[in-house]
């Protein structure tokens, strides 16, 4: 058994504890908004907070995330009101297919809670999560204004 705390609420989970994190949100804890992009932490489709912290779920065992807070994107609003960046998103047209939307925008609310104002640099350094569409100008766009907001 593997007891975690995912969006708040505790869940014990019977599960092989070097099973990815991102398996056990989807398939045992029904959270399918975090995505399957890759299997190897490099797109961040799969991108969840760990203690604050933007994790790749993918390659992660559940066993390390044991005892911790983790929040997905099903998580991140506040009774229903979108955090600045979902806000952002929305208004900055960002997803195309819509895909890695998800994880990006898990990676740029651990950004912006960091950091609160990040300079173009800072976000090509952080902000590595891929996005087939190209819209990186729009998510770009996206992460200024809500930095702003």
């Amino acid at each position: 058994m593997v007891a975690l705390t995912i969006n708040g609420q505790s869940h014990n989970i019977d599960v092989d504890p070097t099973t990815p994190l991102l398996w056990v949100i989807r398939e045992q804890a029904g959270l399918t908004g975090t995505k399957y992009g890759c299997g190897i932490a490099q797109c961040g489709a799969c991108t969840v907070h760990i203690d604050g912290v933007a994790t790749r779920s993918c390659s992660l065992p559940v066993s390390d995330a044991a005892g911790k807070k983790i929040v997905t994107i099903e998580g991140l609003a506040d009774n229903g009101k979108l955090t600045k960046v979902q806000q952002a998103w929305v208004e900055h047209d960002v997803p195309q297919c819509g895909y890695c939307q998800c994880g990006m925008i898990m990676a740029v609310s651990a950004l912006l809670a960091e950091m609160p104002k990040p300079t173009d640099k800072d976000i090509d350094d952080t902000i590595t999560n891929i996005c087939r569409c190209g819209t990186f100008q729009q998510v770009r766009a996206a992460i200024h204004a809500a930095a702003n907001a």
